[in-house]
């Protein structure tokens, strides 16, 4: 079955191809409205590009820079579920609404960005460890991560570190998916919003692990293009991620309390 909800699209159930939908939703909103999703974009990409200015030869400061930035990023872009959300209504919102939310001083959004970034450090101070005891020289410069880490001649470091990362990544990812548009879109509790991510994700665990791997391909090709493909990645992701949030309610894979 499908459902309607004024000028949003059907909604079917569920399914492998249902990031796919929500991807297609984000570009739309983003079409329709694209002025609060670009200024996001040019925004953020901005910040990454002088994050990159500045620690370009310091592989540490870089990786932190970027972890930090990478998790926070979402945190930054709650302003686009207002805008998917008063799309869904029919209504057009711009720069008002957006700096609205971020004026709000909401200590659960405040709260739930610090719990991010601390883990974002948590990671940085974890793969530091690793790699400062595993690796064969020394790793200042990020040249000497692909020298030595990613290009080492005996196997290990490399496949190691990409496994600790993918450890340390899945519950933050589980933490968050629906996490924030929970907290823009309802008065519920952080706790509550976290538990019912993790909920949502262990309904569609098959589901969720795609969309979790379409968001990194994506942000990896913004990154690749020196930032500016985040231009445009950043604001679909986000109202993709309104999408996403949406449907799992509707499915009744998510409760919410009343807004």
């Amino acid at each position: 079955m499908t459902e309607h909800d004024g000028k949003s699209p059907a909604r079917p159930a569920i399914d492998a191809l249902s990031p796919l939908r929500w991807l297609a939703w984000g570009w739309r909103d983003l079409v329709a409205n694209p002025l609060p999703g670009l200024m996001h974009g040019v925004g953020l990409a901005g910040f990454g590009g002088l994050l990159l200015w500045l620690a370009h030869d310091q592989f540490w400061w870089l990786a932190g820079a970027f972890s930090g930035f990478l998790i926070v990023a979402p945190v930054l872009a709650t302003g686009l579920y207002t805008v998917s959300r008063q799309a869904q209504q029919g209504e057009k919102v711009c720069c008002r609404e957006v700096l609205r939310v971020w004026l709000s001083g909401d200590r659960r959004l405040m709260g739930f960005g610090l719990l991010l970034a601390l883990a974002g450090t948590g990671w940085v101070l974890t793969s530091a460890g690793l790699i400062t005891l595993w690796s064969v020289a020394p790793v200042e410069k990020p040249v000497d991560f692909l020298h030595h880490v990613v290009l080492a001649p005996a196997p290990g470091l490399f496949e190691v570190w990409l496994l600790l990362g993918a450890l340390l990544a899945a519950p933050m990812f589980a933490s968050s998916i629906v996490t924030l548009p929970m907290l823009v879109d309802t008065q519920a509790p952080l706790w509550v919003a976290v538990g019912e991510s993790w909920r949502a994700v262990g309904s569609h665990p098959v589901v969720m692990a795609f969309w979790a791997l379409l968001i990194v391909t994506l942000v990896g090709l913004g990154l690749a293009t020196l930032m500016l493909g985040l231009i445009v990645i950043v604001p679909v992701l986000g109202h993709a991620s309104w999408h996403a949030y949406v449907d799992l309610k509707r499915a009744g894979s998510i409760r919410t309390p009343r807004a």
